[in-house]
C-alpha cells in the first residue's frame, strides 16, 4: 500500500470512527436539546460522513490497485465535502449559525465531482477490464 493510499484509508477509518460518535452523540444526548428539524440536520451530517467515510476506504483500495491522480483527487474532494458539507450541518444545528448553510452545497458539490471523478477514473483505469 503506497502513502496516499494509507492516508485516505486512515482518514476514512477515522471519519467512520467520529460519524459512529456523532450519532451516539445525537441519539443520547443531543436529541434532547435539539429541536425535531434540528436534529434531522445533525443526523443527515453523520449519515453523509458516514458514506463518505467508506467512500475514502474504497478510493484507498482503488489507489493501491492503480495509483493514478483521479483516484487521489477524489479521496481529497470526499475529505472536503466531509468538512464543509457535514461539518457546516453539525454546526448549524448546534449553534444555529445560519452563515454555515452556504458552505454545505460547496461540500455537495465536493461529494458529487468526487463520485464523478470515481466513476471517470475507474472507466479509464488499467485495473478493470472492459
Amino acid at each position: 500500500m503506497n502513502n496516499r493510499s494509507s492516508l485516505f484509508l486512515l482518514m476514512g477509518t477515522l471519519f467512520a470512527g467520529l460519524a459512529v460518535a456523532a450519532g451516539a452523540f445525537g441519539a443520547h444526548f443531543m436529541k434532547n436539546i435539539l429541536d425535531a428539524p434540528m436534529l434531522a440536520i445533525f443526523e443527515t451530517a453523520v449519515r453523509y460522513q458516514m458514506y463518505h467515510a467508506l467512500g475514502l476506504c474504497i478510493v484507498s483500495w482503488a489507489i493501491a490497485r492503480d495509483p493514478n491522480r483521479r483516484f487521489v483527487t477524489v479521496g481529497w474532494l470526499f475529505t472536503v465535502g466531509i468538512l464543509l458539507f457535514s461539518g457546516s450541518l453539525y454546526g448549524l444545528s448546534m449553534t444555529g449559525w445560519r452563515w454555515l448553510g452556504p458552505l454545505t452545497p460547496l461540500g455537495g458539490a465536493a461529494f458529487i465531482t468526487g463520485w464523478a471523478t470515481f466513476a471517470w477514473g475507474l472507466w479509464k483505469s488499467r485495473s478493470i477490464e472492459r
